[in-house]
């Protein structure tokens, strides 16, 4: 299956190397050889130094290795925000705002308190990270291909709806059981301090389900979230380098690319923020509490009780998102792994529509 993947991958139309062609006008048997540019140069030279083939196992391996930093690094570092933010959504009568969240678990649980939950979050994340990343990069050549080149232009943030989509489905998977397990050591006091203490007593209470009855919140949640995630940074990143970057991606410098990668980071992260919160809140307390179920936990919160903790929830999820395509994008240009421009229309579709002869 992989090995059929990764040949379809090479074809691909988000394969750099035929995408830059596009770009600097050189692709199409009847185009007339244009002369050569600088730009073009340097990006065939970074075609030369790619540490691998575009679409091949190494590249979908590194792709899941940036996952697992961006992912697990990143929320282990947001470890006391979100501790705070998920007892203000459990607990809205006693935590009633960020600045006294802290204040209080401070008073109650000292310094040490803060980094509850450290070790399900690093698991957890980096699992999923390892299949958010690294499966989305093969959905999207995966469904490339079987768009064709010129769909996959039109359709593009179909495309990566789609591709995101089909990634955390699986990676929520990978996830759920050590959300579980974070969510009892934050927000029930006297439980477990330790992720060695709350798996042994949650599998005594509640057998597997205790680890998998939150997945379906959990893809409630993350399945919106990655899907704002991945559609609006990729469109942001394209009108970036449209209308705000003064000079072509290829003729601007690493730093100065994964600059714009860390805005549009940010500017998807606070789209994701708002759109998975009720969820999260659900997944919150479900995971606190024994026998309820998500839309019982949903009637009983009521509509201002899902936003609860949203703004904390915007200042965490905007920077990670943003500190995520960062690493991840660094984790590529670190690598030598191809990195796609943003997409440019076909030479076909371009015939097609009258805007070239």
């Amino acid at each position: 299956m992989f090995s059929s993947v990764a040949h379809l991958a090479r074809a691909n139309p988000f394969n750099a190397p035929h995408l830059q062609l596009v770009h600097d006008g050189l692709s199409g048997p009847r185009s007339p050889p244009a002369p050569p540019r600088r730009s073009h140069h340097l990006a065939a030279a970074a075609v030369e130094e790619y540490s691998c083939e575009f679409g091949s196992m190494k590249y979908y391996a590194l792709c899941g290795f940036g996952g697992v930093l961006s992912c697990g690094l990143t929320h282990t570092a947001v470890v006391p925000l979100d501790l705070v933010k998920c007892r203000m959504q459990v607990d809205p009568q006693k935590y009633k705002g960020i600045f006294n969240g802290f204040s209080i678990t401070l008073k109650e649980d000292g310094v040490r308190g803060l980094a509850k939950g450290w070790a399900p979050t690093l698991i957890g994340y980096s699992m999923q990270g390892l299949c958010k990343f690294g499966f989305y990069e093969v959905f999207k050549a995966l469904y490339s291909n079987i768009l064709g080149e010129e769909n996959t232009y039109l359709w593009r943030t179909s495309l990566y709806l789609a591709s995101s989509a089909s990634a955390e489905f699986f990676a929520d998977i990978a996830l759920a059981p050590m959300e579980a397990a974070k969510v009892r050591i934050q927000t029930q006091p006297g439980y477990a301090n330790t992720l060695r203490e709350a798996v042994p007593k949650m599998y005594k209470e509640e057998g597997l389900n205790a680890f998998y009855k939150g997945v379906a919140p959990l893809w409630m949640r993350q399945i919106p979230y990655t899907m704002m995630k991945f559609a609006c940074f990729e469109r942001t990143v394209e009108a970036l380098y449209k209308f705000v970057v003064p000079k072509p991606r290829s003729e601007c410098t690493k730093a100065e690319q994964l600059v714009v990668t860390f805005v549009a980071g940010y500017i998807a992260g606070v789209f994701c923020a708002i759109v998975s919160h009720p969820a999260d809140s659900v997944v919150s307390v479900l995971n606190k509490e024994k026998g309820s179920t998500a839309s019982q936990v949903l009637q009983r919160l009521g509509f201002r009780g899902v936003w609860k903790g949203l703004f904390a929830r915007i200042i965490m999820i905007g920077t990670l998102t943003a500190l995520q395509w960062f690493i991840y994008d660094s984790v590529k240009v670190y690598f030598r792994l191809p990195r796609p421009p943003p997409p440019e229309m076909p030479e076909s579709l371009k015939k097609k529509l009258g805007l070239t002869e």
